[in-house]
C-alpha cells in the first residue's frame, strides 16, 4: 500500500487541530468557521471550489453555510433537499466521500447543467448517526481523480465541520432555553402584577352598583399603574425570538411557492407595502411558523398570504382552510407565542386563531421611522 507523503499528513493534521481550537468562535458565528473548512478542503487537496451545505430544520432545506472559490451571488440562490440530491444520499448513507463525473441525476435538476463543472465530490458532514449536511467540491471544470489521502483529508474535515455544527447547535439551544425561561418569568410577572390590578378593576366595574367618585379615581389609578407596569415589562431589552434571517420576505415567498407545490399558495402583495427596516427577520419567522402550523394542524386546500400597508402600519396575514386539530391544539405551540412577545416589544402585535372556517395569523408592525425608533429603544 502506498504511504502518505509526510508533509501533507502533517499539514492536514495542523489544519484540523487549528480548526478544532476555533470551535469556540464557531459557536458564536459559524459562517467564517465553515468558510475556513471549505478553504482547507481546497488547500489540502487538488480541489479548487467548495461549498458546505447544512440542513436548516426551520426551513426544511439544505442551505449554504460556508464556501471557498464560489461567487456569493451564486450561493444566495442555492438550496436543495436530500431527496433531490442522490449523491448526498449515498455519501451520508455510506459514510464516505463520493465522486461523480456527471451532475445529471446526482444534484437537483436546476443545477445539473452548471457551466464550468465537469465532476463533483461529496463529503458527508455527520456525527453520531446524525446527518447534518455535506461538502460539495470540484476542480474548476476539470475531471476529478482523488487519491486515498485526499479522500481521508476531506472525510476528516467533514467530521470537523460536523463537530463544529453540533457545538453551535448546543450553544444555540442553551440560549433559546435561557430566553424561554426569561420570557416565562416575564409572563408570570405580568400576570401577578398587571392582571391582578385589572382583575380588581373589573370586579369593581362589574359589581352593578353606582361608582362613587372615590371608586372611580381608585379604578383609574389602578389602570394607569397596570399600563405603566406593562410598559416597563415590554421595554426590557430581551433578545429577539427570530434568528437573523439570511433572506428577505420576497425571496422566501418565491421559494415557498416552489416548496408548496401540492397546496396552492396565493400571494397578494400591495404595491408600496415594504417590510419595515430591521424587522425582516421577524416577518420571515412569522411566515414560516404560520405555514408550518398549517401543515401540522390542518389539511389545507389553499394558503392565502396578504401583505398590505395601511395608516403607517405593515401587515402580513396568512390564512389557511382545512382545520383538523382543535383551535386549542393549534394555538399551543411556542413559536407564535414567542413571536407575539417580540412583536409587542417592537411596537406591533401578532394575533392568531380561528376565523370562520379559516385559521388566521396576522402580524402588524409599525412602518418607517416608528419601527426604527421602537427597535432601537
Amino acid at each position: 500500500m502506498r504511504s502518505e507523503p509526510e508533509p501533507l499528513r502533517s499539514d492536514a493534521l495542523d489544519v484540523v487541530v487549528r480548526l478544532l481550537f476555533g470551535l469556540g468562535d464557531a459557536a458564536a458565528d459559524s459562517a467564517p468557521f465553515h468558510d475556513r473548512i471549505c478553504e482547507a478542503v481546497c488547500r489540502l487537496t487538488s480541489l479548487e471550489r467548495a461549498v458546505l451545505f447544512l440542513y436548516d430544520p426551520a426551513r426544511r432545506l439544505v442551505l449554504p453555510a460556508g464556501s471557498h472559490g464560489v461567487e456569493p451571488e451564486i450561493l444566495a440562490h442555492t438550496y436543495g433537499t436530500l431527496e433531490e440530491t442522490p449523491i448526498a444520499q449515498r455519501a451520508l448513507a455510506e459514510d464516505t466521500v463520493i465522486v461523480v463525473d456527471e451532475l445529471a441525476g446526482e444534484v437537483p435538476d436546476r443545477y445539473a447543467e452548471l457551466p464550468g463543472v465537469a465532476g463533483i465530490s461529496c463529503t458527508p458532514v455527520a456525527a453520531t448517526g446524525h446527518w447534518l449536511g455535506v461538502i460539495l467540491a470540484e476542480r474548476n471544470g476539470d475531471r476529478l481523480r482523488l487519491d486515498e489521502s485526499e479522500r481521508r483529508t476531506m472525510y476528516a474535515l467533514g467530521r470537523t465541520a460536523a463537530l463544529a455544527t453540533t457545538v453551535r447547535e448546543a450553544a444555540a439551544q442553551r440560549e433559546r432555553d435561557a430566553l424561554l425561561l426569561e420570557r416565562i418569568e416575564l409572563a408570570r410577572e405580568v400576570h401577578e402584577s398587571v392582571m391582578q390590578r385589572l382583575f380588581g378593576v373589573s370586579m369593581v366595574l362589574g359589581s352593578g352598583r353606582e361608582l362613587s367618585v372615590e371608586d372611580g379615581e381608585r379604578s383609574a389609578a389602578e389602570v394607569e399603574a397596570a399600563l405603566g407596569e406593562l410598559r416597563d415589562a415590554l421595554d426590557r431589552s430581551l433578545e429577539p425570538t427570530a434568528e437573523p434571517s439570511r433572506t428577505t420576505l420576497r425571496a422566501e415567498l418565491q421559494r415557498l411557492g416552489r416548496q408548496y407545490k401540492a397546496v396552492p399558495l396565493s400571494v397578494c402583495w400591495e404595491e408600496g407595502a415594504d417590510v419595515p427596516e430591521g424587522l425582516e427577520p421577524l416577518a420571515v419567522s412569522v411566515l414560516g411558523e404560520a405555514l408550518r402550523n398549517a401543515e401540522k394542524h390542518a389539511r389545507p386546500t389553499e394558503m392565502r398570504i396578504a401583505i398590505t400597508s395601511e395608516q403607517g402600519a405593515f401587515t402580513l396575514e396568512v390564512r389557511n382552510d382545512g382545520l383538523v386539530s382543535s383551535p386549542a391544539a393549534a394555538a399551543s405551540g411556542l413559536g407564535l407565542r414567542l413571536a407575539a412577545y417580540e412583536s409587542l416589544q417592537r411596537g406591533g402585535m401578532l394575533e392568531f386563531g380561528p376565523e370562520g372556517d379559516d385559521w388566521r395569523v396576522r402580524l402588524v408592525l409599525p412602518a418607517g421611522d416608528v419601527a426604527s425608533v421602537v427597535g432601537g429603544s
